[in-house]
């Protein structure tokens, strides 16, 4: 098929076409959302919204996915007639995510009701709705390439300090709903049969408007808007966080999970000064985890710590962090002498190193594979950071204290690291990254640099432990395996290399997604890694990058466009 190639000046052979399929995509977009999807009652029970013939008494009243597709399907016509920055690009997002949540729902009531008729007819019933919302959506993607499939974009107007900070009280706002509404989506557990599937619908939906607003340019002038006005941003997302446990999602469940993923996203900001910022690979880097969780745990007064006595927390917290940080500086010293490949390899070793010894509790200190356990929890003027507590007439669940600690954790590391990105170190170490040979010709200590980035880092990882020691209760090397390392990489590759944000939503996605997916069960993981997958195609500079990144990315795209031209010309 061919598209748009608004450099040349080509034109799509659907470029006729453009508007009227975005028309036809709309419309019929929101048909299917006023149109029964399910010809019977399934096994499991009746599939959600109303959406069963059966029991559609009333297609004017459409709530869960049917409202998504209501939205989309009016969306796209809006676009494709409204004067619309980049309107191809933003159609083709808006029928992207119409086609996702129609094949999501069509796809999960078709398996589970044992064949097409369960979404088109059968013994004289008719349902479909899936299937006009497919046709709809890849109507809408057709009438993107057509309309064209220009540049993202631009805004450049600009708003005075009262109206931008009001824009960005509105858009963390909606970020805030969004998060509340993606973790309640579906239910928890097996309360729900349908509860995978009407998440991954969500996801759709979530995905072809956030696609749409990128295209449209929103999303990078929010970018640029908080970026100007960077210490209201960040009290705001940290005031959105505190706020999260008065949504729907806060329960003790969610609370739990939204705590974990705080401790793995401060340990990924460390990450990030090592791999995103430094560009040194480690694949030992939870070892610096665990090593805070075990001096924390020792200094607890837990039965079985090595020390009688325990210290405060958060004196206990330092030392924690001093000690990891030590270690760090120990590992980092090979890279003195070694680069790449080799120094993943020495990081490995690190790790494996740290598993052995404490498995085999070699000094005493780990109570090898019976752990550390009683733990005891946090206190806050007499209150365990492990119970509930109430404020005025509202109840907030067991856990929402460790979870406030955990948010000003992750707000404290963020601005550690911001703050080294933009001094002269983290410009030292991003010189480092881009070519090393360079930058010590240009007079950076690159040795010192890169162990000052091993050193940091650990450290950070280190805070983050001795809090995990404590709001889990047990410390065990069982925790802080390769695998763990792996996760921790993952998180930074996936959000992207480098940026603030980025580490804690690719911590937020490594923890959620498969927490989200246990109703898929076996396929659970697979469908998890797919997803993955799939990210890095689409973004392979993250989900957030870096500007650094991005402006890597550009460049090299230009350069393999320019040889790709010239051997075109030669041939």
């Amino acid at each position: 098929m061919s598209t748009v190639d608004t450099s040349s000046g080509k034109r799509s052979a659907l470029a006729p076409l453009g508007k009227p399929l975005a028309a036809a995509g709309g419309v019929l977009g929101i048909v299917a959302a006023l149109l029964p999807w399910v010809t019977f009652t399934l096994n499991d029970g009746n599939w959600p919204d109303k959406s069963t013939l059966q029991f559609f008494d009333a297609p004017f009243s459409v709530t869960g996915f049917r409202w998504h597709v209501l939205l989309l399907g009016v969306l796209i016509l809006v676009a494709a007639f409204a004067p619309v920055p980049s309107k191809g690009r933003v159609v083709r997002a808006l029928g992207w995510g119409l086609t996702l949540v129609s094949f999501v729902n069509a796809a999960y009531i078709t398996v589970k009701g044992g064949g097409l008729g369960a979404i088109t007819a059968l013994d004289g019933a008719t349902a479909f709705g899936g299937v006009v919302g497919l046709v709809a959506g890849v109507l809408a993607i057709l009438a993107g390439y057509g309309i064209g499939i220009g540049p993202v974009g631009d805004w450049k107007f600009k708003v005075s300090t009262p109206v931008a900070y009001l824009v960005l009280l509105v858009s963390f706002g909606a970020v805030l709903y969004a998060v509340a509404a993606m973790l309640t989506t579906g239910g928890v557990g097996s309360a729900n049969p349908y509860a995978g599937a009407i998440f991954l619908s969500f996801l759709g939906f979530a995905a072809g408007i956030l696609a749409a607003l990128s295209g449209v340019g929103f999303v990078r002038w929010i970018s640029a808007l908080s970026e100007q006005h960077r210490v209201f941003s960040v009290v705001v997302l940290a005031a959105c966080a505190l706020l999260l446990p008065f949504t729907d999602a806060g329960n003790e469940y969610w609370m739990t999970v939204a705590a974990n993923i705080g401790i793995y996203a401060a340990t990924a900001i460390g990450l990030n000064i090592v791999v995103g910022l430094a560009g040194l690979l480690d694949l030992g880097y939870v070892a610096f985890m665990g090593i805070g969780a075990l001096v924390a745990a020792n200094f607890s007064g837990a039965a079985t710590a090595y020390f009688g006595f325990d210290l405060p927390f958060p004196v206990a917290a330092v030392i924690a962090a001093i000690v990891a940080g030590i270690f760090g500086a120990i590992v980092g010293s090979p890279t003195l002498r070694v680069r790449g490949d080799y120094l993943a390899i020495v990081t490995l070793a690190f790790g494996e190193i740290f598993t052995r010894s404490a498995q085999n509790d070699i000094g005493g200190f780990t109570n090898g594979s019976n752990a550390i356990p009683g733990i005891p929890a946090l206190s806050l003027f007499g209150t365990e950071f492990n119970r509930s507590i109430s404020i005025g007439s509202v109840k907030l669940p067991a856990g929402v204290l460790y979870y406030i600690l955990i948010v000003l954790l992750v707000a404290a590391t963020m601005a550690v690291f911001a703050n080294l990105k933009f001094s002269r170190i983290g410009r030292a170490w991003i010189a480092i990254r881009e070519d090393e040979d360079a930058a010590r010709a240009m007079g950076i200590r690159t040795g010192k640099m890169k162990i000052l980035a091993f050193l940091i880092g650990a450290m950070l990882a280190g805070l983050a432990g001795a809090v995990f020691a404590h709001k889990n209760g047990t410390v065990s090397y069982e925790s802080f395996k390769f695998l763990e390392s792996v996760t921790l990489l993952a998180a930074v590759i996936l959000g992207g290399m480098g940026s603030i944000p980025g580490a804690v939503l690719g911590a937020a996605l490594l923890f959620v997604l498969p927490e989200k997916l246990r109703d898929f069960e076996d396929y659970r993981l697979m469908i998890f890694g797919l997803a993955l997958i799939l990210i890095m195609r689409f973004r392979p500079v993250g989900l957030i990058p870096d500007a650094h990144r991005r402006a890597e990315m550009v460049e090299r795209a230009d350069e393999n466009a320019e040889e790709a031209h010239l051997e075109a010309k030669k041939a």
